[in-house]
């Protein structure tokens, strides 16, 4: 078996990225509002043993234009921790994560959600720590304008020390339970966090146990300067969003290379880029179910997501023209500037570059069941990943594809496991259980 192994985690946006996937023939066209449906998909997930089921958030309906939004299938979906909760009764071994933002979200309510996902879920739990780019979640929160990019990263940053301080409220042996005596918990085994700083104020205690795995898995997704740090600091995941093998070295470098300095073990963090799979019998068979998947994108919505990633109004530029220059905005920096990019070295008019945009542009591995295999195997073993973050074309056909077809190929090198290492997460991706900081085993 090969020394190092391909980890995976399935992307769920909430459902597929693409935004003709709901249209796709055989498609669930209601996945995202369907329980039944993500039950059978998480079952198919854990039975290709799948490390995690990583489901994205918003804080609002997206800001597009009517004639984009009604037909754009994230319009409605449920709310992560409780789906996940659901999830965690049919499911044994996958791991369950979900993303919520530190810019909308007090520290107190974070820690009581995910420590009880991971009790209930018998210690499968991640958090995906983000900072919210869309400026219409700040009408959602009381606020009239949106916190400016490097005012994020700084209360996400003690939000993470805040939360996993709370975390950390109880000993892992506190609670005795002593019928004899009467006694429920050993006091001195508490402890008050108390924590005053610049963005927070906490007191704590935590009114629940300790985590399962003492903490959920940190998982991070920003690719700005901010967000590469606060990854190296803190990330045990990092969903990567390099197109390119080049770009994900580098990426990989910097991130590792971060942590070096720190102190901190490489290997205690896992660098999964999203990728988009596309699986056919032959080459030609896979790009013809992407080109049939990409032509189910309506423009509206085309030029509707490449006004979102680069945070400005596109749709007054010539669309047969090439990108102007974009002022930069308090929106997600890094996904504005893979959008400049990807125009810029594909040399892409406005309209090419947002029905890609509108479709998926990020990287795609599209080909035969070998194929896929050969490019993962490539980017594992050239360290420009530890594993993929999975994303499916539509449903439930993308999804089986992959597991029918692609897992036992990563199986048959040895790249990939046919069991599961342990019962929780952290065990399954070989990441350390954390110490309590307040009291030592």
């Amino acid at each position: 078996m090969a020394a190092k192994q391909l980890r995976l985690g399935a992307f769920m946006r909430p459902i597929s990225i693409h935004t003709g996937a709901w249209r796709y023939p055989g498609a669930w066209p209601d996945a995202n509002f369907n329980l039944n449906a993500y039950v059978r998909l998480i079952r198919k997930l854990e039975e290709g043993r799948f490390d995690a089921f990583f489901m994205a958030d918003h804080m609002a309906v997206l800001n597009m234009p009517v004639e984009a939004l009604k037909r754009s299938h994230t319009i409605t979906s449920f709310e992560p921790l409780t789906l996940l909760s659901a999830l965690a009764m049919v499911t044994e071994r996958i791991g369950l994560v979900a993303t919520a933002s530190t810019t909308y979200n007090d520290p107190y309510h974070i820690a009581r959600k995910f420590a009880s996902l991971d009790h209930i879920s018998g210690g499968r739990a991640g958090w995906n720590l983000v900072t919210t780019a869309n400026p219409d979640a700040a009408l959602n929160f009381g606020q009239d304008a949106h916190m400016a990019h490097g005012e994020r990263y700084k209360r996400a940053r003690e939000f993470y020390e805040v939360v996993s301080g709370l975390w950390d409220s109880f000993a892992d042996d506190a609670f005795v339970r002593d019928v004899d005596s009467g006694i429920f918990f050993d006091p001195g085994k508490m402890h008050v966090l108390g924590h005053k700083g610049e963005e927070l104020s906490v007191r704590g205690p935590l009114n629940i146990a300790r985590p399962v795995q003492g903490w959920p898995v940190i998982v991070q997704a920003g690719a700005s300067e901010a967000g590469r740090q606060i990854a190296a600091e803190t990330a045990e995941a990092v969903f990567g969003a390099s197109a390119t093998i080049e770009e994900a070295r580098a990426f990989y470098a910097d991130v590792k290379g971060r942590m070096d300095a720190l102190g901190r073990d490489r290997d205690h963090m896992k660098i999964l880029p999203g990728c988009f799979v596309v699986v056919g019998a032959t080459e030609a068979e896979a790009q013809a179910k992407r080109a049939r998947l990409d032509s189910l994108v309506h423009y509206a919505n085309a030029i509707a997501s490449l006004s979102m990633a680069l945070g400005v109004d596109a749709s007054a530029f010539d669309p047969d023209g090439p990108l102007p220059d974009i002022p930069e905005t308090e929106t997600s920096k890094s996904g504005r500037e893979r959008a400049i990019r990807l125009a810029r070295r594909e040399n892409l008019t406005v309209r090419q570059l947002a029905q890609r945009l509108g479709g998926y542009a990020g990287l795609a591995m599209v080909g035969t069941p070998a194929m896929i295999a050969d490019r993962m195997q490539e980017w594992l073993e050239t360290e420009a990943c530890d594993g993929f973050n999975v994303m499916f074309p539509y449903l439930p056909g993308g999804l089986e594809d992959f597991v029918d077809q692609v897992v036992p190929e990563l199986q048959r090198r040895g790249l990939y496991r046919r069991e599961y290492e342990g019962a929780t997460l952290r065990e399954n991706l070989g990441l350390p259980r954390p110490a309590n900081r307040f009291f030592a085993r």
